[in-house]
């Protein structure tokens, strides 16, 4: 059985234990209501302690019975909780480690919780385009009060047990929250008393409804398109302005809309993509990783400074270098002013930043890297550069160190020749802001050894990214993808396309900037340097339009103007782009033309598919779901929506063919449609075409 029962004296303990994260599946639930039925009717029974085995908590439903609609099957989670709630005794959950989701709802219905000090609690059910569906939003609502509900629960975050009990979801923190749970609910019992939930309404009394439409105006944009987040902010508001059942009503039936919709398909599909691309193909779990005690990055550009954060942020001394002090300088104020800005919002404590920054020294000399573990480049996109770099770094660092490159198109084995060990040559591709975006794009060399792979994606994980292992060719996954997004975008506004109407397309479909505003973003002048070192074959042509844009300075958002102009922050309208599009319009003999939305959304989002295809077929990718890691978490990919690859199959990958076939005639034999898209498309998805392959 899954729950365990013992009695301390007069107090039962009911112990969850259905590992590895005592999930709340079927069996747990009919034991909880077992064990909750014995302790009711044993009369030397005052109260009791609900308590999670191996240090944890009920992380959480269990997510394969949701998706396969087990989770419906009785006693369903909503009844169990309601069990909770009514019991005649005094229950107090005791929590370790985590309590997340539907295990957090279960210890919002006990009469009291006791937390160990590094518990973290939370309801994290939008991140797979659900809401909690057993009474989470109300509760926690009732405990907290409404902007801490809207606060907590729409972002999904966990919440560390000092704010949970500022926030009033946690009774007390102990260092041995059991014995103090058994206190707690011994002293209930002697109080005679058990608290009751219509003593929690007082927090949701008397609010102003302004608070939500507020809410939803605020947040309008970060929301574009998304069911949960919406119907999480209307649960909130009708506990503070609904009868209690009819509340309680409206959240379920608005989790069953949810856990019904293609979001919550494709945000599972993304929650176990991001688990698999974890896994190294042909790298067993007998491989050690090698330990990271201390690093060096090599330039202090805003990459280079960014990565040191990453380092720091989680307590991994780290030196950074550059050429100059005056360099150095520059990369140091940008990281202290990060630190500064990050104490502002409330993301991190004065002491969290001052230990951080403790982390970091900068050198100009290259002394430091001899006690390094791992040293990753961050210098200019120049390949003669880098490879003089990774001589460099060969000379100077032990021989059990880790030599990576932050490259995001260059060829790791060139940069690996450099060297006496290319068996410890990687890419560890970051994406800007280093320090925020969560993707790692690690790049295997030929040489690169089963040890050095496993450590830069242990590695990762403990940066707090997200792993994706990719094979070495010109702009691995996602850059070697995106060249025919960007080059589309520039080809849709020689046709007739303004800039405002492509990146709208774009943005409604769910990303958070279009193609040219990240041109702009990213300094035009970077992309057509990136560029200027890729050949195309003969019957494909680069559009003239990014390099007039970077020879007459329109840089983008550092100078003020690129495919837009800027003012205050803000992208405006640039009549001075427009017209240079034009020129190139009328050069190149094209007639402008009406282009529709729906036309501007295939060109850019078909070839994307298409060369996913190929990436997978040469084995740069080991499975569809790494791509839509990639495209979620590093180019802004509508996570609600899958990923590329998902996201194709989902509509019809006959329609990305279709579309292929009519533009190969113009855009070159390459956009012919890729051999694993048909096989694929035939034989009904991806994975059906992979599982169909020979083993």
């Amino acid at each position: 059985m899954p729950i365990h029962y013992r009695s301390d004296g007069d107090v039962a303990v009911l112990q969850i234990e259905h590992p590895p994260v005592n999930a709340l599946s079927l069996e747990v639930r009919r034991g909880l209501i077992e064990a909750l039925a014995r302790a009711a009717s044993d009369p030397a029974i005052r109260a009791a302690v609900i308590i999670g085995a191996g240090g944890s908590f009920p992380a959480g439903a269990d997510i394969r019975e949701i998706a396969s609609g087990a989770a419906l099957t009785p006693p369903i989670l909503l009844d169990v909780i309601g069990r909770l709630e009514t019991f005649e005794k005094p229950l107090v959950a005791a929590i370790e480690g985590v309590a997340l989701g539907g295990g957090f709802e279960l210890a919002l219905a006990c009469h009291a919780r006791i937390a160990a000090p590094g518990a973290r609690v939370g309801l994290p059910e939008v991140k797979l385009g659900l809401i909690p569906g057993a009474g989470g939003t109300q509760r926690f609502t009732r405990l907290a009060g409404p902007q801490a509900a809207l606060e907590a629960i729409t972002s999904g975050e966990h919440l560390p047990a000092a704010r949970a009990l500022a926030l009033g979801v946690l009774d007390a923190i102990a260092a041995e929250p059991l014995a103090q749970a058994i206190i707690w609910a011994r002293r209930l019992a002697d109080e005679g008393a058990v608290p009751r939930a219509s003593e929690r309404e007082e927090r949701t009394a008397g609010v102003d409804p302004g608070l939500f439409s507020a809410w939803r105006e605020a947040h309008a944009r970060k929301y574009r398109g998304q069911l949960a987040p919406g119907r999480i902010v209307d649960a909130i508001e009708a506990a503070c302005t609904r009868p209690r059942e009819e509340a309680f009503g409206l959240e379920r039936q608005y989790f069953l809309e949810c856990r019904d919709s293609p979001q919550r398909k494709a945000l599972m599909h993304l929650f176990h993509a991001e688990r698999e691309a974890r896994k190294i193909p042909g790298v067993g779990p007998d491989v050690e990783p090698a330990p990271i005690r201390r690093a060096a990055v090599l330039g202090a550009g805003t990459m280079g400074a960014g990565i040191a954060v990453c380092f720091a942020n989680a307590a991994i001394p780290v030196t950074l270098l550059d050429a100059t002090e005056a360099a150095l300088e520059r990369g140091l104020s940008r990281i202290r002013e990060l630190y500064r800005e990050s104490v502002e919002r409330g993301r991190l404590s004065a002491q969290q930043a001052e230990a951080a920054l403790g982390l970091i020294r900068g050198a100009t000399g290259d002394a430091p890297l001899g006690e390094v573990d791992i040293a990753i480049e961050a210098v200019f996109e120049d390949p003669a550069l880098k490879r003089e770099v990774f001589e460099r770094l060969d000379r100077n660092t032990p021989p059990h160190a880790i030599l990576a490159s932050n490259t995001s198109t260059l060829d790791i084995d060139r940069l690996a020749a450099a060297t006496g060990r290319p068996q410890q040559v990687v890419g560890t591709h970051f994406f800007s802001p280093a320090h925020v975006m969560k993707l790692m794009e690690n790049v295997r060399g030929t040489a690169s050894s089963p040890q050095t792979l496993a450590t830069v994606m242990a590695l990762a994980k403990r940066l707090g990214k997200i792993p994706v292992l990719a094979g070495n060719c010109d702009g691995f996954i996602g850059n070697r993808m995106l060249q025919y997004y960007g080059a589309e975008a520039e080809r849709l506004l020689e046709e007739g396309a303004t800039p405002e109407q492509v990146d709208a397309v774009i943005e409604s479909f769910g990303f958070a900037m279009g193609p040219l505003a990240m041109r702009d973003l990213s300094g035009n002048d970077v992309g057509w340097a990136i560029r200027r070192n890729r050949i195309l074959p003969p019957d494909e042509r680069w559009s003239p339009i990014l390099e007039r844009m970077a020879a007459e300075g329109r840089l983008g958002r550092k100078s003020g103007q690129g495919f837009y102009r800027y003012e205050g922050g803000r992208r405006r309208h640039n009549p001075e782009a427009l017209a240079l599009i034009e020129s190139v319009s009328r050069e190149l003999g094209i007639e402008r033309r009406a282009i529709s939305d729906a036309e501007i959304l295939t060109r850019l989002l078909h070839p994307l598919v298409n060369e996913g295809a190929k990436i997978l077929a040469e084995g740069i990718a080991s499975r569809p779901g790494d791509i839509d890691v990639v495209y979620v978490h590093g180019y802004g990919f509508p996570a609600y929506k899958g990923g590329p690859m998902y996201w194709a199959e989902q509509d019809g990958l006959e329609k990305v063919i279709a579309t292929l076939e009519r533009l190969a005639p113009s855009h070159g034999q390459r956009w012919q449609p890729a051999a694993r898209l048909l096989e694929a498309a035939r034989r009904g998805g991806w994975d059906a075409e992979a599982n169909a392959q020979p083993a």
